[in-house]
């Protein structure tokens, strides 16, 4: 059975950093894509930023050049390394893995086709 948990948020003022981590277990594809989503109130989801298992990435617009994905060592835990928070970044983020590789692996793929997802982790950016 395949888990995600995320943990790492919390509120920060503007311009301030967070780490995001999602702890995964029995996710066991050697070629995958993964990646954060995020949900402010009243807003559709959106992709923030995927990882494919050689490490190459891909960001929304509206964080490229803020935000950093990246994956440990054992590729069991992803992180997203948010620096220069703006309030609109605030949001409900989500990590989620597909079931396999996605080609290609972006952040304009539908949650959909990532089957596999943690319950969330809220950021909440003061301005």
């Amino acid at each position: 059975q395949v888990q995600l948990v995320e943990s790492g948020g919390g509120s920060v003022q503007s311009g301030g950093s967070l780490r995001l981590s999602c702890a995964t277990s029995g996710y066991r594809y050697s070629r995958y894509c993964m990646g954060w989503f995020r949900q402010a109130a009243g807003k559709e989801r959106e992709g923030v930023a995927t990882i494919q298992d050689d490490g190459s990435a891909t960001y929304a617009n509206s964080v490229k050049g803020r935000f950093t994905i990246s994956q440990d060592d054992a590729k069991t835990t992803l992180y997203l390394q948010m620096d220069s928070l703006k309030a609109e970044d605030t949001a409900m983020y989500t990590c989620a893995a597909a079931a396999g590789p996605l080609f290609p692996c972006t952040v304009s793929r539908p949650e959909s086709q990532f089957p596999y997802k943690g319950q969330g982790t809220q950021v909440t950016v003061s301005s």
